[in-house]
């Protein structure tokens, strides 16, 4: 079990807090195929559109295979999805980095190369073009009798591995007559916070709170370039709601710095139930005409381990609220329970979120 705690409010940048409107990543996918393995590639069998990608591919260098289709075997070949983020302001002529996956039966990428493959966007046109050998960064081998894989030798990276042919459109531009920023996590008390950092620093009146997420400044200078740049580097100090996060599968809690419960009392305790079955012989005398038989027997032990009271005060702090749950002696899942309970009882002070 692990219990971390949020560190205490501190300043931060604008820059590190919210995104500006226009501004944003796009991303890109394709279908190629990937060649030069060493017989690990596709099955014909279970992946036949690996074959059909082959003869497609094949015609539009002249080459017609479709009369021996059913004798290709590509071994050393898959087919792949790639996938890419075209970055805001990315230009023709930019490389940007391509993951490769096989979509197939491929049981290793290493060695291989991509062929030429476009990169569509949301609108079904071509943005980049990735091309280049796949680094997977792990490996697959395997015999008659054993096998050895090493990280995930189906998946793969391609740095810089495409090239940008067409510039993604933007809703950004440098006159534009109000710059929108807007937090990545909404708050009402951060929002108003940076509308007052903003005033303070560069005019009253020139940011306007819209919303729990959104505030828009006014591009008074007609530099909306400068103006962002300014207002990266204004500092704040944020302002969130109080949350207790539970991973039940790992055991981790992690609880922000605004947790408080008021006085309740907590009692602990478990209960061990232990059942075993065992047979009994019953042997008859000698010389008479009895039998043997075996009669099951049944024992059953239950043990309570002794419950804990423990009380924890009002307002209490998050370094005395988990001493007292130790003293409890609760295991990670029981640590939880008390958790839930005490929030069940209205005690708790915090959003309980179960992820």
């Amino acid at each position: 079990m692990s219990i971390s705690f949020a560190t205490a409010a501190q300043a931060e940048r604008i820059k590190d807090l919210a995104d500006i409107e226009g501004v944003r990543a796009n991303a890109l996918i394709g279908y190629g195929i990937v060649v030069g393995l060493d017989g690990t590639g596709d099955d014909s069998t279970t992946s036949p559109f690996t074959i059909n990608s082959i003869t497609a591919m094949l015609e539009r260098f002249g080459i017609n295979v479709r009369p021996k289709i059913t004798k290709i075997k590509p071994e050393n070949i898959a087919a792949v999805m790639v996938t890419a983020e075209l970055p805001a302001f990315a230009r023709p002529g930019q490389k940007i980095d391509i993951t490769v996956s096989s979509m197939g039966d491929a049981s290793s990428l290493r060695g291989g190369t991509l062929l030429i493959t476009p990169l569509l966007g949301g609108d079904g046109q071509a943005y980049a073009v990735a091309q280049g050998s796949i680094s997977i960064g792990g490996f697959s081998v395997s015999g008659k009798a054993s096998s050895s894989v090493k990280n995930h030798p189906t998946a793969g990276k391609v740095p810089n591995g495409a090239r940008v042919e067409k510039a993604a459109p933007s809703g950004f531009f440098s006159a534009q007559e109000k710059v929108t920023i807007m937090l990545r996590d909404p708050d009402f008390t951060t929002v108003r916070r940076m509308k007052d950092v903003i005033n303070k620093s560069m005019g009253k009146g020139i940011a306007k709170a819209v919303d729990a997420g959104t505030v828009e400044v006014w591009n008074v200078q007609g530099d909306a370039v400068d103006l962002i740049a300014q207002l990266e580097q204004l500092e704040l100090r944020t302002d969130r709601p109080a949350i207790v996060v539970i991973d039940e599968r790992t055991g981790t809690i992690v609880m922000g710095r605004d947790v408080t419960i008021e006085t309740v009392a907590v009692s602990h305790g478990n209960i061990s139930i232990n059942v075993s079955e065992s047979a009994d012989v019953s042997q008859p005398y000698g010389f008479s005409e009895g039998t043997t038989v075996t009669t099951p027997t049944t024992d059953i032990t239950v043990e309570e381990d002794p419950a804990k009271l423990v009380v924890l005060p009002r307002q209490v702090t998050l370094a005395s609220l988990v001493s007292a749950l130790n003293t409890v002696g609760a295991s990670p899942s029981d640590l939880i329970a008390v958790l839930q309970a005490i929030k069940a009882a209205g005690a708790l002070h915090a959003e309980l979120k179960i992820i």
